[in-house]
């Protein structure tokens, strides 16, 4: 009998073990550690898509994970938001009045309670929707999720990128700076580590059928870009996604939970918090009936992101 010939085991992707949910029509969020404790940033939708925010405007605010505290709304009218800290301050990225915004105004706090709006990118002829920040070096670097309807070179919702020296001035880079120009791309979240020369992007997939993924790539310029070989890196789990997982749903809610179509995880974001990460994600069917859910890894972000690459 021959011998197989030797073979390379398949890589394993990391162990996100997933938790169950914790909101409803909630969406947008993003985990982030500020003052060495844990806060979940979150996009307060108006109430024709979020029932119980009976304020009359789409807001944000943060929530004080261990004590669920919530902070002071800001940024009413503002939607699709994304927070980033550094040195010291907060920083929070917004759409102004709509979806498909044109302009994106940036604020900053350094308690989370007085904000300020000190920035804004506009773009005339674009239609922006998802944001996210994040630090290369002595450099920032701000992903918009994106429609150029005049753009026949990218199909709509593809990821495009901006810069800045000081979180204040922005520059629209050129566009060879795209990612997945050639099929949707949505709900993104961009990452770097130290000492690695990489972008990390974390994107959502359109799949056959309907359905939604998260996948992984990665980018030393933004314009070349490795795909995960393992990806997806969270898949609709109905089982998985609809666990309880905080005490504060309500009957009706934890009915609703039950009740839901899964075809969708999407949203997913991260940070690193007391030696594990925190990760967030929306799960549901895409068009409306969605819910917050958490999922952690047992290790850093490095660990997690360098997993999918392994």
């Amino acid at each position: 009998m021959l011998p197989y010939p030797d073979t390379q085991p398949w890589p394993r992707p990391p162990a996100i073990r997933k938790l169950g949910t914790i909101r409803c029509d909630m969406v947008e969020t993003t985990p982030i550690v500020f003052r060495d404790e844990l806060y979940r940033f979150e996009y307060v939708r108006p109430e024709e898509q979020n029932p119980s925010n009976t304020t009359g405007s789409s807001y944000f605010h943060f929530v004080h994970v261990r004590t669920n505290h919530t902070s002071v709304p800001f940024a009413r009218n503002h939607h699709l938001g994304s927070a980033f800290t550094d040195g010291g301050v907060m920083y929070v990225s917004g759409l102004r009045d709509a979806w498909g915004s044109d302009t994106v105004d940036f604020f900053r706090s350094d308690d989370l309670v007085h904000w300020e709006r000190y920035a804004e990118l506009r773009v005339p002829g674009w239609k922006i929707y998802n944001t996210n920040m994040c630090r290369m070096g002595g450099e920032y670097i701000l992903l918009m999720e994106m429609n150029d309807p005049s753009d026949r070179k990218c199909v709509p919702f593809t990821f495009r990128f901006a810069r800045s020296k000081d979180m204040a001035g922005w520059e629209v880079l050129p566009e060879d700076r795209v990612f997945q120009p050639d099929r949707y791309a949505g709900g993104p979240a961009i990452y770097t580590l130290p000492d690695d020369p990489h972008f990390y992007v974390l994107y959502l997939e359109a799949i056959p059928c309907g359905r939604y993924v998260n996948g992984i790539a990665r980018s030393e310029d933004l314009i070349r870009w490795e795909y995960s070989p393992i990806n997806p890196v969270l898949m609709y789990e109905p089982e998985k996604d609809k666990q309880i997982a905080s005490p504060f749903l309500t009957p009706a809610e934890r009915e609703r939970i039950a009740a839901a179509l899964d075809v969708n995880n999407s949203d997913m974001e991260m940070c690193e918090y007391l030696g594990r990460t925190i990760i967030y994600y929306s799960w549901g069917n895409q068009h409306g009936n969605e819910f917050l859910a958490e999922a952690c890894y047992e290790g850093s972000m490095a660990e997690l992101l360098h997993g999918f690459f392994a």
